[in-house]
């Protein structure tokens, strides 16, 4: 093992490999068993020295970060909505950008609303829109076995309620809702940027040749599981919001528009479901 790092050397170590100043904050935090919250700590005990321990954490987990392994997958936690959620390798690290279908979704769920998030993954939107909206009455699905393990483990340390399901978008279900929500893969099978998210799960990321089977899917069964009124909203791609409008104009949705993320991107796409007289 190397001489024993004080924090600031740690943290100057990290930052000169490359490592952004607050991923490194959150790593050594990690490493010394410490809350993410406590950075405060961090700068007035720059001189402290970390244990044995700590070092070995600190190393190995500065080298898995690295390696391109994404940081809640080190730390085992992601912030979302304001919630700390639990992640590991069964599911995607939430995506702060994810955050502005949450907050179009809030904008839009009338009172004792009956909403689902589909492909849930951590539970993340279903998590905040819950925390958020007690009154919601909140459903959460995903296909997988092991990411629903994760989300419902994220519920009940949360104490959220949130009914369950396992089973492929829409399919088999028999309930209307006021919204649906999802964030599906959306990733082409052969797109480069695959290489730099080796870590998640590949399932949750790809969806056909062009990146867009899972949310034709999702389009093309919502109709019938929606109430008159009720909204579809959906994450995309950064270069999907034009194809996602149109599927859905052609799918009978009205009031169709997107929304943008932090960086100005169009990465939300939504429409109501036409009652006949919008028809």
């Amino acid at each position: 093992m190397d001489a024993a790092h004080t924090v600031g050397q740690a943290l100057h170590s990290a930052i000169a490999q490359g490592v952004v100043r607050l991923e490194a904050q959150l790593l050594l935090l990690h490493a010394m068993g410490r809350n993410a919250d406590e950075r405060a700590w961090l700068l007035a005990h720059d001189d402290e020295v970390l244990s044995g321990t700590a070092q070995q954490v600190w190393q190995d987990a500065l080298a898995r970060l690295l390696g391109g392994e994404p940081l809640p997958y080190i730390t085992g936690w992601a912030a979302f909505y304001g919630l700390d959620i639990k992640v590991d390798a069964r599911v995607l690290c939430p995506r702060a950008d994810t955050e502005t279908l949450v907050d179009w979704a809030l904008e839009l769920l009338p009172v004792a609303a009956c909403a689902i998030d589909l492909g849930t993954g951590s539970g993340a939107i279903a998590l905040a829109l819950k925390h958020q909206r007690p009154d919601v009455q909140m459903h959460a699905r995903d296909l997988s076995a092991d990411a629903l393990a994760v989300a419902q483990g994220n519920a009940k340390r949360l104490n959220l309620e949130i009914a369950f399901s396992q089973g492929a978008w829409l399919e088999g279900l028999t309930e209307t809702f006021d919204a649906i929500v999802s964030n599906p893969p959306y990733i082409a099978d052969a797109d480069p940027h695959l290489a730099a998210l080796a870590h998640e799960p590949l399932q949750a990321l790809t969806s056909g040749t062009d990146g867009m089977n899972d949310l034709r899917a999702i389009i093309a069964q919502a109709a019938a599981c929606l109430e008159t009124g009720g909204w579809l909203l959906l994450e995309h791609g950064y270069d999907q919001a034009a194809a996602v409008r149109q599927l859905l104009q052609v799918n009978g949705f009205i009031d169709v528009q997107s929304r943008q993320d932090l960086a100005g991107i169009e990465r939300c796409s939504g429409g109501r479901c036409a009652a006949e007289t919008d028809l």
